[in-house]
């Protein structure tokens, strides 16, 4: 089972992960990822920051990296949920949610979902910073986690 979602409105976090529990007995481990934004980044403040996307594409993107978890890992499920739109430091901006019968099978697919979504997933960010507005670059650190797997 996998949900995924693109969303203006902020998310609850403990809401999600009950949705994916539900009663699912066969549960043994949750494991889920909550990002935030920063109010600094590459030596810059950022008083915020604009998150695009392609309506359709993305959620087909998020589908597709979720697909690729489930064969490779026993889930009973998955949920991501991404924010776009205008975000504010400490504003939560993703939530990843891996729920499995055993914790090594859930934190795996967890931290490869996140790692994906930084590198595969097609969301543009545009930064309001000290010096001005600027788009953001993809990171080599997160190509190289990526890569990993």
């Amino acid at each position: 089972m996998h949900r995924i979602r693109v969303q203006s409105a902020p998310f609850d976090s403990a809401a999600e992960q009950a949705a994916l529990v539900g009663d699912n007995a066969r549960i043994g481990a949750l494991v889920s990822f909550v990002g935030l934004m920063r109010d600094l980044n590459a030596g810059l403040g950022v008083s915020r920051m604009r998150l695009e996307h392609y309506p359709g594409m993305t959620e087909k993107a998020l589908a597709a990296i979720a697909d690729e978890a489930a064969e490779r890992w026993e889930l009973e499920g998955i949920c991501i949920v991404h924010r776009v739109g205008i975000l504010e430091p400490r504003d939560p901006i993703v939530f990843v949610g891996v729920v499995s019968q055993h914790r090594g099978d859930a934190f795996r697919a967890c931290e490869f979902l996140i790692d994906y979504l930084k590198t595969r997933a097609p969301f543009w960010k545009k930064e309001v910073t000290d010096a001005g507005e600027r788009w953001v670059e993809a990171r080599s650190t997160d190509q190289a986690a990526a890569e990993r797997w």
